[in-house]
């Protein structure tokens, strides 16, 4: 059992990072610490994809020359994007690569969910100064409470509006 834990450690720590997160995102009343719990759990998915993409023993996803199945001005097809099509194809062929590669498609996808992150946490920020401009405040129960002494005030002054159109 305690194997099983430590060969998966790294998993371990982006789901306790996932949790911290969304524990400071949920119970925090300010609404900075709320960006900063939201860009934490935001980060630890990051990481946890990256982490999936990596294989042990692999390296760069370029073809090395063993690899290959002829030179760079031969018209000779790579094996590995050959055997990716017969096995897409439904063919039997595995590819005889001499070397291990890892994925970059979770690397790229990743470095795409941190700049939507990077822009999400700017938009985030630049809302909470205007809310700081209008309210006074960034703690979100603050601000709730205005927002409903606003309401009420604008309520109880329509309700006077109608009653002295009735009269």
């Amino acid at each position: 059992m305690l194997l099983f834990i430590l060969e998966r450690a790294n998993y371990w720590a982006v789901i306790g990072l996932m949790m911290i997160g969304l524990y400071i995102t949920f119970a925090s009343g300010n609404l900075i610490k709320r960006l900063v719990g939201l860009s934490l759990f935001q980060t630890s998915i990051c990481l946890f994809y990256v982490t999936l993409g990596i294989v042990a023993g692999g390296t760069a996803p370029i073809l090395m020359d063993p690899d290959t199945s002829g030179g760079h001005g031969e018209e000779a097809p790579h094996a590995a994007i050959d055997a990716v099509l017969t096995a897409s194809a439904g063919g039997d062929r595995v590819a005889d690569l001499v070397h291990t590669y890892s994925n970059p498609l979770p690397h790229v996808l990743m470095l795409t969910a941190i700049v939507v992150g990077v822009a999400t946490l700017s938009v985030g920020l630049a809302l909470i100064v205007r809310i700081r401009e209008a309210y006074g405040t960034i703690e979100a129960d603050e601000v709730r409470e205005i927002d409903m002494q606003t309401a009420i005030a604008q309520e109880a002054e329509q309700e006077a509006a109608e009653k002295e159109a009735l009269a």
